[in-house]
C-alpha cells in the first residue's frame, strides 16, 4: 500500500535515543496539535511513582496495543512509536487503512529507562552501552511479570507497571499486541503467536532493505519452534516450564521465579490475538547470517560456551559474595544481579542436560552457530559485570576496598571490550535503519490481523 511504503521511507534520521521526558513531552504536543483525534492518558505508575501515559489515537473497529521499554535497555521502539503515533494522527488515510484504535505506550517501564538513559545519546557506544545498562530481575520486567498459574507455578506479583497494561488487555481485549523488545549484538529475528505464512517474505524485506542481516545462528532460547529463517513462536512461560520440568530434577517453578509474558496473558481475553516482537540489533558482524557448514559440531561449542558462561558466573558470583556485607546503599543493580546469579544456579543443570543430550545438537555447526557461542555470547555475559560496576559505583562510602574493587572491573570490563573488538567486525547499524524495519514489520502485521475473521 503507498500510504504504508510512503510512511516507512520518512523516517527521520535520528542521531541518538529519546529520553523519558523527551517522550512524554512529544505525546503532551502531540495531544495539543490534534486534540479530536488523540487522547493523552495516564494509566499507572512505576514502581518508584512516575506516571505511565499512554496515547489512544483513533476509532477502528479493532484495538492494538504497542508498548516500548518492555526491558529497559530496548529503546529502539519507543523511538519508532513516537514516529509512528505523529503519522497516526496526521495521516486520516493511514488510520482509516489500518482501521485501528491504537494504544501506544512509549515507555513502559519509566524507572528502568531512566536508568539507562546514561549511554542514549551515544548508542553506536557498545562501551558506554555496557558502562550504563541496567535490566531488571526477570520478576520486576514488565514483560515476564504477567500472573500464571501452570501446573506448579503460581505466579501473581504484576509490577506496578505491567498492571498498566494488563489494565489495558482486559479493558479492550487487543486483537493485535506489540511488545518492542530490540537485541544487542547479532541480527534481525521475529517473533509471532501464530503460523503466518503471508508476512515471513515481508519480514525479510524489511531487513534486506536496510541491507541488516538476519540473525541464523543459535536462537535465543533452546525451546522455541521456528516457522521460518528467523521466524519463531512467541515462546511461553509454560513452554519454559516444559523445558525445565524435561531437563531437570528440580521443580521448574523453583527455576523460573518469574511470570508470563502479554501474549500468554492476552490471549486468555482474545484467543485470536496476534504478537507480534521484532529483535533488531545495535551492532552486527557479517557472520550471523552465514549457514555454510564448519567443521566443529555444534555440541562442542554449546558446551564450551556454557563452560565459558559457569567460569565467568562462578567469578561474579564469588566477587559478589565478598562485598554484599559492605553495602551501605540498595539500588536496583542489586536486586537484578542477585536475581540473575540465583536463576543462573537453578537453570544451569537443566541446560547443561540439554546440551549434552538433545539430538539437535549432533551435526556441523553453521558460520553463525559458531560466532554465537563464541563470540556473541561473551558480549551479552559483560552486561552483568556492567551492572556489579554501576553497583559498587554508587556506594556512598567506597573507601580503599571498593575504590579497587571499582578499578579491577573496570580492568576486566576494558579488557573483555578489547577482546571482543579484535575478534570481530562491528558494523553499526543507524537507527533510522532500526526504526523502519520494526515500523515495517509492524504496520504489514496490522494489515495481516486486520484480515483475520
Amino acid at each position: 500500500m503507498n500510504i504504508v511504503q510512503e510512511v516507512i521511507e520518512k523516517v527521520p534520521n535520528y542521531k541518538k535515543f529519546m529520553t523519558v521526558d523527551e517522550l512524554n513531552e512529544s505525546s503532551r504536543r502531540l495531544k495539543e496539535s490534534y486534540p479530536d483525534i488523540v487522547e493523552f492518558l495516564e494509566i499507572g505508575h512505576s514502581a518508584s511513582g512516575e506516571p505511565i501515559y499512554c496515547l489512544k489515537i483513533g476509532d477502528g473497529e479493532k484495538t492494538a496495543l504497542l508498548y516500548g521499554f518492555p526491558h529497559p535497555n530496548e529503546p529502539v521502539g519507543s523511538v519508532m512509536l513516537d514516529y509512528l503515533s505523529w503519522k497516526l494522527a496526521e495521516s486520516k488515510e493511514l488510520r482509516e487503512a489500518l482501521d485501528f484504535t491504537w494504544y501506544i505506550v512509549k515507555v513502559a517501564d519509566v524507572d528502568g529507562a531512566r536508568l539507562n538513559e546514561g549511554w542514549f545519546n551515544k548508542p553506536y557506544s557498545f562501551r558506554d552501552y555496557v558502562y550504563n545498562y541496567y535490566r531488571p530481575a526477570g520478576n520486576e520486567q514488565v514483560e515476564w511479570s504477567f500472573p500464571i498459574q501452570y501446573k506448579t507455578l503460581n505466579f501473581d506479583k504484576p509490577t506496578h507497571e505491567t498492571h498498566a497494561l494488563m489494565n489495558i488487555i482486559e479493558k479492550t481485549h487487543p486483537s493485535f499486541i506489540y511488545s518492542l523488545h530490540n537485541a544487542g549484538f547479532g541480527g534481525v529475528y521475529y517473533y509471532i503467536s501464530e503460523d503466518a505464512p503471508l508476512l515471513y517474505p515481508i519480514f525479510e524485506k524489511a531487513a534486506s532493505d536496510q541491507k541488516v542481516p538476519l540473525a541464523l545462528g543459535e536462537p535465543e532460547v533452546p525451546y522455541v519452534k521456528q516457522f521460518n529463517r528467523a521466524v519463531f513462536l512467541m515462546p511461553t512461560t509454560e513452554d519454559a516450564y516444559d523445558y525445565y520440568e524435561k531437563y531437570s530434577k528440580i521443580d521448574p517453578a523453583l527455576i523460573i521465579m518469574s511470570g508470563e509474558s502479554s501474549y500468554g496473558y492476552a490471549r486468555h481475553f482474545n484467543e485470536k490475538v496476534f504478537e507480534l516482537v521484532c529483535e533488531v540489533p545495535y551492532y552486527y558482524d557479517e557472520r550471523v547470517d552465514n549457514t555454510s557448514l564448519t567443521k566443529v559440531r555444534r555440541r562442542k561449542l554449546v558446551l564450551q560456551d556454557l563452560d565459558f558462561e559457569k567460569k565467568d558466573m562462578d567469578d561474579l558470583i564469588s566477587l559478589y559474595e565478598k562485598i554484599k556485607d559492605k553495602i551501605d546503599t540498595h539500588t536496583k543493580f542489586q536486586d537484578a544481579l542477585e536475581y540473575f546469579m540465583e536463576s543462573f544456579k537453578k537453570s544451569f543443570d537443566a541446560r547443561l542436560k540439554w546440551a549434552q543430550t538433545a539430538e539437535e545438537l549432533e551435526r556441523e555447526a553453521t558460520v553463525a552457530e559458531k560466532f554465537d557461542n563464541q563470540i556473541s555470547s561473551k558480549s551479552y555475559s559483560l552486561f552483568k559485570w556492567g551492572m556489579l560496576y554501576r553497583l559498587v559505583k554508587a556506594q556512598k562510602r567506597k573507601g580503599q576496598e571498593f575504590n579497587r574493587i571499582m578499578n579491577k572491573l573496570k580492568e576486566k570490563i576494558d579488557s573483555r571490550i578489547e577482546m571482543l573488538e579484535k575478534k570481530t567486525r562491528f558494523t553499526v547499524i543507524p537507527i533510522r535503519k532500526l526504526v523502519q524495519i520494526q515500523l515495517m514489520a509492524g504496520l504489514y502485521s496490522c494489515l495481516y490481523t486486520s484480515l483475520k475473521k
